[in-house]
């Protein structure tokens, strides 16, 4: 029985096959993250409307977090299949936690040094700017650095960490 995966690529086009099957893990890593950021948009939105009106940062991170444990265990058990050891779960949360870090700047920059907030901008300006700032800006700039930085120090292979040392091939003595 065919995996669902295997299910979803043959539906795409031949053509575009291959080049998904070479770069899979990316793939599969984009789709946790697309999954991610509908959770982290929702619950964003949630909290910023009800309880936390006045902390759009607070509500933010708040999303961030949730959605990070969530992108924890798909990106564990899906995008890279990992076994799931404590050094690696310790490494994801210090990743993450600077990620959430890269994710609120740029609506901290938005908020509070552009001064993008009411009462100097009108109610809509000033929930775009929060949108592009922290969903699409934040999202992005966390998004290339989680996936840098899981590929280099949380799951890692030692055939395909740079760290490991090395094996020299033998020199051959010339005649």
């Amino acid at each position: 029985m065919p995996s669902p995966t295997q299910r979803a690529l043959a539906r795409v086009p031949a053509r575009l096959r291959p080049v998904l099957v070479k770069h899979r893990k990316l793939v599969k890593f984009l789709l946790v993250g697309s999954t991610c950021f509908v959770l982290t948009v929702v619950v964003n939105l949630s909290l910023k409307f009800t309880v936390l009106q006045h902390k759009p940062v607070v509500a933010l991170t708040v999303a961030t977090v949730i959605a990070t444990a969530v992108s924890y265990v798909l990106n564990r058990q899906w995008s890279f299949r990992a076994n799931g050891k404590q050094r690696e779960a310790v490494l994801f949360f210090v990743v993450s936690a600077v990620a959430v870090l890269v994710n609120d700047v740029p609506l901290i920059v938005s908020r509070y040094v552009l001064d993008l907030r009411r009462p100097d901008v009108s109610s809509f300006t000033q929930e775009a700017a929060d949108f592009l700032s922290g969903m699409v800006v934040g999202t992005l700039l966390a998004m290339v650095f989680r996936y840098w930085a899981m590929q280099r120090w949380v799951f890692v292979n030692l055939a395909e960490n740079p760290a490991a040392p090395q094996e020299r091939p033998a020199r051959v003595p010339q005649a």
